[in-house]
């Protein structure tokens, strides 16, 4: 994978891993994209264990998205809605390198990536994608009883105001603990520990730890907060019913971040929505593992991503 950047529509440097070097003059010899939006405090680093099998049949992307990775961290920015922009502006990027070309894209939206491509969606339709996959994440963070989204379906641990300052907070006075804690949240071994997990020998808990922690301290806490502050305030409930391209939802039976029942809502809204109606179309596979399933289960993660793609190609 290769290191490359463009300018989001601001001047804002972005940058990206791409699976084939981007010269003008290679164009790829497969018409399939597949393209990977990290989650929160992630980088495209974060599918290291997926670009190489992925790579063998599709040109693959991957995202550093605004104030995460290698991309630049603007004053502003820190609102989904700016993240899609940037997203509009990738495509343009990756299009404009071959012009003519047609490719049929899958994006790949991992925990808040996936709350990009429904505010996209929401923005700018989705003519430009073939198939969406959503990784591990609900539709809405925040509880709203009062249309039943209690703690069956929400967020577990940043659910409402007070649950979200405390979180804004940690980001910004305790970053060392809050990078160990999102860890600990995101890989099932650490959530919900099983009888049935692989064993695990304290150095490769370690390298676990240390991937992830060093990819989180590429961001700045304070922009981090004011992100998390906005996230969690979207409800894209309505949005994933503007879908009309075939949707997969991958989910971890042992996420610390969201339940089964809160990420099958986005099957039935993309099912009861205005485009796809199909059974087939719209679906959900759940993993053992937990909210980084690509990392812990990567060798399913790949076959689940190869199949679909191939399907919808």
């Amino acid at each position: 994978m290769d290191y490359s950047t463009f300018s989001a529509n601001d001047g804002t440097t972005l940058a990206f891993q791409s699976s084939l070097p981007l010269t003008p003059s290679l164009s790829p010899a497969n018409d399939t994209i597949i393209i990977f939006l990290h989650g929160f405090s992630g980088s495209s680093a974060y599918f290291t264990r997926n670009f190489p099998a992925l790579s063998q049949k599709s040109w693959v992307l991957a995202l550093d998205m605004r104030g995460h990775g290698r991309s630049g961290h603007s004053k502003g920015g820190y609102h989904v809605a700016r993240l899609a922009s940037d997203l509009r502006d990738f495509l343009l990027h990756i299009c404009s390198l071959h012009p003519g070309k047609q490719y049929t894209i899958t994006a790949v939206g991992q925990s808040i990536g996936a709350a990009i491509l429904w505010t996209y969606v929401e923005l700018f339709g989705d003519s430009e994608f073939a198939s969406f996959i959503f990784v591990d994440q609900a539709p809405l963070q925040d509880r709203d009883l009062r249309f039943g989204w209690d703690e069956r379906k929400a967020h577990r641990g940043c659910y409402d105001e007070k649950s979200m300052l405390a979180a804004q907070e940690a980001w910004i006075e305790r970053p060392e603990e809050t990078y160990v804690g999102l860890v600990d949240e995101c890989l099932g071994y650490r959530c919900r520990p099983s009888s049935e997990d692989k064993e695990r020998s304290p150095e490769e808990r370690k390298q676990d730890q240390d991937y992830f922690t060093r990819i989180s301290r590429l961001c700045d806490g304070k922009w981090l907060a004011r992100l998390l502050a906005d996230h969690t305030r979207y409800d894209h409930r309505e949005a994933c019913e503007l879908i009309t391209k075939p949707t997969l939802v991958l989910a971890g039976k042992r996420s610390g971040c969201f339940s089964l029942e809160g990420m099958g809502e986005i099957v039935e809204r993309v099912k009861n929505g205005k485009g796809v109606r199909m059974e087939d179309k719209a679906q959900m596979s759940v993993f053992e593992s937990g909210h980084w399933l690509f990392w812990e289960e990567p060798e399913r993660f790949n076959q689940e991503v190869v199949e679909w793609v191939d399907r919808w190609a």
